[in-house]
């Protein structure tokens, strides 16, 4: 059976493996500062045609990154977490 390449409205929510609550598709396409999160495919294929969905509503460019990205290492985003702190902090104290 084909899916349907229609999104589900607000009334219909799943748990975020990122945040760990309940979430709307409507967030999920534009959490990336406007751009849709890089789990988006894996989170949602299971409840409508996603794939389908973004590439129509996606340029070709856009549509490449969400499919190729894959989330920095945690180690990573902590240290660089860390660095962005000491700058803000040292930024405040001059």
């Amino acid at each position: 059976m084909d899916k349907d390449s229609t999104p589900p409205d607000d009334s219909f929510q799943i748990r975020c493996p990122r945040l760990g609550h309940e979430i709307y598709f409507s967030y999920c396409i534009r959490e990336n500062m406007g751009r849709p999160c890089f789990k988006i495919l894996d989170c949602w294929f299971r409840y409508f045609d996603v794939v389908n969905y973004l590439k129509g509503k996606l340029t070709e460019e856009e549509w490449e990154r969400v499919a190729q990205r894959r989330p920095k290492p945690k180690m990573l985003s902590l240290v660089e977490l860390i660095e962005k702190a000491k700058r803000n902090k040292k930024e405040s104290e001059s």
